[in-house]
């Protein structure tokens, strides 16, 4: 899967947030509702434009956000 295709950032949408493909639903609000505990079919329910691989792809997008070199001086 490319990330690239599902997640997309527009500095004039959503205030430069990442988004899911294009659309108002950003990837924090997707890792918000994993983070509650729901399971990826009923994140599935609450946000019915969304495909099961743009589920998928918000925790590898923050993960890959996160995972940067750290330069110590």
């Amino acid at each position: 899967m490319n990330l690239m295709d599902r997640i997309t950032v527009n500095p004039k949408q959503c205030g430069g947030r990442p988004c899911i493909r294009g659309m108002r639903i950003r990837v924090t609000d997707v890792l918000d509702l994993l983070a509650s505990a729901l399971t990826r079919e009923q994140v599935l329910e609450e946000l019915p434009d969304l495909e099961p691989e743009d589920v998928e792809a918000c925790p590898r997008f923050a993960s890959r956000r996160l995972d940067h070199p750290v330069v110590v001086a």
